[in-house]
């Protein structure tokens, strides 16, 4: 990964973009997405996760978020992406229908060019970390992040799709709670 992108102070609250090999579409479904809600309750719980916005993608996750102490967001991230490709590839060998194994063959391809040795690669290496050093900066990505569905012809409504914080901006409620900061972030 290069220096420009790589997490530099730990403590310092980062735009996170995680990415699906090859852009697989593993995203599709309800019970897919909340493999990734489950996992991030549990960082914010058991490892003091911050998230300030969120929005899961057909392919991919956004994240504003911090490590609040022990232990450092990069090591939040590399726990997230290990757990969560266990229970996507589990996810996919259940469903056993034609995508899913056209999915785990491009997982498994991708981790023989990997030097962990892993058996299947199942994120993009790295999480194209931004750190964001004021406000103005965190209000331009948590429009961005809540923007994405409706780009991508999801909803009409940022306040719509239930995998995003938009409606913990609108409503204060949402599948995942998030730090609000009302008086500096656009309210929808």
């Amino acid at each position: 990964m290069s220096a420009a992108y790589s997490i530099k102070d730990q403590r310092k609250v980062y735009f996170l973009t995680f990415t699906i090999i090859d852009w697989c579409e593993v995203f599709r479904t309800e019970s897919s997405k909340i493999i990734l809600i489950d996992s991030l309750k549990y960082c914010q719980e058991k490892k003091g996760l911050e998230v300030f916005a969120y929005c899961i993608m057909i392919n991919h996750i956004h994240l504003v978020a911090r490590a609040a102490g022990e232990p450092d967001l990069s090591s939040i991230v590399r726990d997230f992406k290990k757990y969560t490709s266990k229970k996507i590839i589990s996810m996919l060998k259940e469903e056993g229908n034609l995508s899913s194994r056209i999915y785990i063959e491009r997982f498994r391809k991708a981790a023989s060019n990997n030097p962990k040795h892993v058996k299947y690669c199942v994120w993009q290496r790295g999480s194209h970390p931004i750190e964001l050093s004021s406000n103005k900066f965190i209000d331009e990505k948590i429009e961005y992040i809540h923007s994405n569905p409706v780009k991508a012809g999801l909803v009409f409504k940022e306040i719509d799709y239930p995998y995003s914080s938009a409606s913990n901006y609108s409503r204060n409620e949402g599948l995942l709670n998030v730090v609000v900061t009302y008086g500096r972030w656009k309210t929808y």
